[in-house]
């Protein structure tokens, strides 16, 4: 049991590795390293958007923020899952999933951005102006 243990941290050590340098990444599980990656980075991305857009937001906007984000993750989790659902089972199916996910909060993370760009007058725009 010990030397599972051993084999699977050696393993998650030396993959990690291997993923480093993503332009030079050759193998199928690299590849899905590496797109898992920038996925976390992308996530990283958006959570400081998110913050900022939040903190701006009245008491009664922030309630809906935090509804509208936890709805827009549901949808992006079910558009992922069904855009790697064409790969099912293959060894691509992990970057393709990070793939979309990367892509899709990328977007999101845009769209927060804009909503920090509101000009005095902006109806269309829930925020107050920077001050």
């Amino acid at each position: 049991m010990k030397r599972m243990g051993l084999t699977v941290i050696a393993l998650l050590m030396s993959s990690a590795a291997l993923a480093q340098d993503c332009e030079k990444a050759a193998t199928q599980m690299e590849l899905n390293q590496c797109a898992g990656e920038e996925y976390k980075k992308a996530d990283g991305e958006l959570n400081a958007a998110y913050k900022k857009v939040f903190t701006r937001a009245s008491k009664e906007q922030q309630d809906l923020l935090k509804q509208s984000q936890n709805a827009w993750i549901k949808v992006r989790d079910a558009d992922c899952n069904f855009i790697a659902s064409g790969v099912e089972g293959g060894s691509i199916q992990p970057m393709i999933f990070s793939q979309c996910l990367a892509d899709k909060t990328r977007e999101r993370t845009a769209y927060l951005d804009s909503l920090l760009q509101c000009e005095e007058g902006d109806l269309s725009c829930p925020l107050p102006p920077a001050s």
